[in-house]
């Protein structure tokens, strides 16, 4: 796909050259492709948690006019899925959770495929299910390398003046972006051509072609506009394998699949809970001897996935002594998967309001014990930061939200029947460098085409890598026409942790810089040159992004209704490529904390091991009605020790820390201190003050 760039200097606040097309409506999704006689398909999924089919019965499907297959483990295609277990779709006659495909239909109309699928029977095997997670378990077990040992935690906890000793929890959450997983799969009987709803062409790509496979060049993978990911796009998941199975099954014939808002909460990963029992000791004057954190965290019988909660933990603060530990519970349900900022969105909570208790029980200004903390390396690995403004944010933060003025006594605050607070957090988000991405640079027809196999989720790659690329070639940014989303362009790293930018970025510039060199700035038409990025990040250093979370929080005196009508962040992310788009990822990052503090919360029945809160009824977001005003702004610190570009991931740091920041406004404005997630009316009215 492609899109010319119009005038903006890398730097400059330039608008999005894709969202015209996306306002009138001409910028196709993976559903939208027009084509001759589709077929579509329909998911048949177990009624039952775990056992396995004992058979599957399709006559009176096969029977409704209109369908073209029924597929189930008896006639699919066999792949070969390796160690993704979780993509072997149809291949075996186990079900390891509830809402498992066990078949599908093919038919020539969306219609007959869902009629023709409710009529397929299906008998089970029935084994006894778990799907409680509890840090209590005997079978939690230690995934491998994600245990921190530093000194002696538990004599630094006897010696401590002040002790935090609590268990903090957030719940299952699932991605919800607007744009389902959507697959059409063509199959011509050699070749496979996906539109696909996807963050990560080169992995689909590699991906489907080992399952089935196929060498490479026999496997296409198109996907310039994605509506939306948040991590779940990322890794691929079922609903893809079966739409190549599908396919399969009617060569010539375009099958399409568009995952049902319901079925996003059965097939496609979610955030997993977490229980975080987090331990502070600090002497009289704040500074801590010892930070402890014990993650127990979800992963599914049939497949490991490991929410790193602790993370954050190992590298925020100062502190000789220090335990970080990761278990799991392996139990019947679909695998978790990434959710913007996967472990520090769950691992910056617990800790965050762990650090606001030792700062009321040391009655010292929650702002000032951490300052009075700060590291002068990473506390975990022992390198220096490529750079680190946290403390510079804290204090623009709280200059900009008058912090200053702010009453330390909780409770204690009224204006019109409403209790007021507010509270702070600390953001942090790991600045990744992903290898492998390579970038090409055509002159054709007076242009400069830039040929890179990234995607745009929503975030403005279409932008800003055409800034770069002018930046880098010397000239305007009108002169430069961008190709991404397309596994035929040069392969590139994932939209994911934060990372595209500055992946794509450092291929980008080299293509670009070895374009002039080679060319000069007078190429002649067919002029062409690919350069690859960086293989990684410079291991010499601990590079991440900072922030601060100020909230103001306004608690109903009667009802325990909550709002946060005041939200400010200040980051420091590096390089700023582009001021508008970098602003939209910020606030997007910090509504969804908002979301995340306030509202999400994905219910599971033990009974029957399914999430029963599956559609947008139930399962709430933040909407505009929730959010008031919410203000981004940032320190502009390019760290060229971080990467090339001097810019820093911008995507997930938005989202970590907001949530302990409307918590500890909550404790301000109420005197209840809220340990699990989400804040809920009951909080107020049944916890306890203090």
């Amino acid at each position: 796909m492609t899109q010319a760039i119009a005038t903006g200097d890398a730097g400059s606040a330039m608008r999005r050259v894709d969202g015209p097309d996306k306002v009138r409506g001409t910028a196709r999704y993976a559903f939208e492709y027009p084509m001759k006689e589709p077929a579509y398909l329909h998911l048949v999924q177990s009624t039952i948690t775990r056992g396995r089919v004992r058979a599957v019965h399709d006559g009176a499907a096969l029977a409704v006019q209109g369908v073209l297959a029924v597929l189930s483990h008896t006639n699919a295609t066999r792949i070969d899925p390796g160690d993704e277990t979780e993509l072997a779709v149809l291949q075996s006659d186990g079900v390891a959770y509830r809402g498992q495909p066990v078949a599908a239909v093919v038919a020539k109309t969306p219609e007959a495929a869902r009629e023709a699928a409710a009529l397929v029977g299906v008998d089970y095997d029935v084994y006894q299910h778990d799907v409680h997670l509890s840090a209590a378990r005997t079978d939690l077990f230690a995934p491998d390398d994600t245990d921190t040992h530093q000194g002696d935690l538990e004599a630094a906890m006897a010696e401590a003046d002040t002790v935090i000793d609590h268990v903090y929890s957030t719940p299952m959450q699932h991605n919800n972006p607007m744009e389902p997983h959507a697959t059409i799969a063509l199959w011509d009987g050699t070749s496979l051509i996906l539109h696909e709803s996807t963050q990560a062409v080169r992995m689909v790509h590699t991906t489907i072609a080992s399952l089935f496979g196929l060498e490479r060049d026999r496997v296409r993978v198109i996907a310039p506009y994605v509506g939306g990911g948040f991590g779940a796009k990322g890794p691929l998941h079922a609903p893809v394998v079966l739409a190549c199975l599908a396919a399969m099954a009617v060569p010539g014939r375009p099958v399409k699949l568009a995952v049902t808002r319901r079925q996003m909460f059965t097939l496609v990963g979610y955030r997993s809970p977490t229980l975080q029992r987090v331990r502070l000791a600090a002497d009289a004057q704040g500074r801590l001897s010892a930070v402890g954190d014990d993650v127990t965290a979800q992963s599914a019988r049939f497949t490991q996935f490991v929410e790193r909660a602790g993370d954050p933990s190992r590298m925020m603060y100062a502190a000789p002594n220090r335990r970080i530990t990761h278990r799991l519970a392996a139990l019947d349900t679909n695998a978790p998967t990434w959710m913007r900022a996967p472990g520090e969105a769950p691992g910056m909570f617990a800790p965050e309001v762990a650090m606001d208790e030792l700062a009321c029980a040391l009655d010292i200004d929650p702002v000032e014990l951490r300052l009075r903390n700060e590291p002068e390396v990473d506390p975990g690995t022992h390198k220096p930061f490529s750079s680190r403004t946290l403390a510079e944010c804290m204090r623009e933060g709280s200059r900009l939200f008058g912090w200053a003025d702010r009453d330390p006594a909780p409770g204690v605050r009224r204006h019109d029947g409403w209790l007021v607070g507010t509270g702070m957090a600390a953001s942090t988000y790991p600045a990744l460098l992903m290898p492998g991405s390579s970038a090409e640079i055509r002159f054709e027809k007076g242009r400069y085409e830039l040929r890179i196999g990234a995607s745009d989720i929503g975030t403005g790659a279409w932008t800003v890598l055409g800034q770069l690329a002018a930046e880098a070639l010397g000239v305007g940014v009108d002169a430069v026409r961008v190709h991404i989303g397309d596994s035929t362009l040069p392969a590139a790293s994932l939209a994911g942790g934060s990372s595209g930018t500055v992946s794509w970025g450092t291929a980008i510039t080299a293509a670009a810089r070895a374009f002039r060199e080679e060319h000069g700035d007078t190429p002649a038409p067919g002029a062409r040159t690919t350069a690859r990025g960086s293989d990684g990040a410079d291991e010499n250093y601990s590079a991440h992004s900072f922030g601060a979370q100020f909230a103001e929080v306004h608690v109903h005196a009667d009802t325990g209704e909550v709002r946060v009508p005041r939200l400010l962040g200040v980051f420091s992310a590096g390089r700023i490529i582009n001021p508008l788009t970098a602003r939209s990822q910020f606030i997007g990052g910090m509504t969804m904390g908002v979301s995340m503090a306030l509202h999400e919360h994905s219910v599971v029945d033990p009974r029957f091991g399914h999430v029963v809160t599956q559609d947008f009824a139930d399962y709430h977001i933040s909407v505009n009605a929730d959010i008031g005003e919410i203000r981004a702004e940032w320190i502009d610190t390019p760290d060229y020790r971080a990467n090339p570009t001097g810019a820093k991931g911008i995507g997930e740091i938005g989202i970590t820390g907001t949530a302990a920041a409307v918590a500890n406004a909550f404790h301000h404005a109420t005197g209840v201190r809220v340990r699990d997630l989400p804040i809920t009316v009951d909080a107020y009215l049944l916890g306890s003050r203090g």
